[in-house]
């Protein structure tokens, strides 16, 4: 019967995905634009990464552009990066160039399939594993589970490293910080909150604090924003391509 193999089809063919991705060199938290671009790059390196976002397209704010105009803006920097991914572009002025919001994430999403990351959506990362005073992988539930709160317990994914590109709320960084009593690398030791916007400030630090904030924990994107206490940009995403460009390569070094 076609209905029954259907079924098999999928059950199948997922739970075998599923058990090759439970131990990984990295697993990164948070499927917005600089997430997909260090799975990308970790990927085309040889690297065993998968990426876990909690909606069921990822993405983050990059499909929306701004207030549902689906146009951004990306700067001079960044258009090596646009090039790798092959995103149509047009030249505005001062360095700034425009792009579809649509074909920009889905470029993004489609060469990091392809290079070899795997992404599961509809999941949400719940807590970490956290041994010898270093984070050693991620803790996993459904979305809906935790949603509905629903008394389910996750299932653990083994990872040398793991990386917050939970966006603005840098939902690891929090937990690891308040369950395990310990200082992240940041001026309080904790998560400061992103100040408000300042888009050259905002796009240079979102940068620069893209770093290994406690052993095994890296952030990128936003979530370094939030992180450290640095301006928000608002929706120019160059410095969220750069991010997770930076942070692949920072990973890569360590394990090649």
């Amino acid at each position: 019967m076609i209905e029954v193999q259907v079924s098999k089809g999928i059950l199948s063919t997922y739970f075998d995905k599923m058990q090759r991705n439970l131990e990984l060199d990295v697993a990164i938290v948070g499927g917005g634009p600089s997430g997909i671009v260090a799975s990308y790059y970790l990927a085309k390196a040889g690297l065993h990464v998968a990426l876990f976002d909690r909606k069921l397209s990822p993405g983050g704010g990059m499909w929306g552009g701004a207030m549902m105009f689906n146009q951004l803006v990306i700067q001079e920097e960044a258009m090596p990066i646009v090039a790798d991914f092959d995103i149509t572009f047009h030249p505005y002025e001062d360095g700034l160039y425009t792009m579809d919001s649509v074909e920009s994430t889905s470029s993004l999403l489609y060469h990091a399939v392809h290079a070899g990351a795997t992404i599961f959506n509809c999941y949400s990362v719940e807590d970490v594993i956290y041994k010898n005073n270093a984070v050693s992988g991620v803790v996993v539930n459904w979305t809906p589970v935790l949603r509905e709160g629903l008394h389910v317990d996750p299932l653990n994914i083994y990872a040398k490293f793991v990386i917050d590109g939970t966006g603005h709320d840098s939902e690891i960084c929090r937990v690891v910080a308040r369950k395990n009593g310990i200082k992240l690398d940041t001026s309080t030791g904790g998560v400061i909150g992103e100040r408000s916007l300042d888009v050259t400030e905002g796009e240079a630090l979102v940068v620069e604090g893209t770093k290994e904030i406690y052993p095994g924990l890296y952030v990128c994107g936003m979530a370094s924003s939030a992180v450290s206490g640095t301006p928000r940009m608002g929706p120019i995403f160059g410095g969220m391509l750069m991010s997770g460009k930076k942070v692949a390569d920072m990973i890569i070094a360590r394990l090649k």
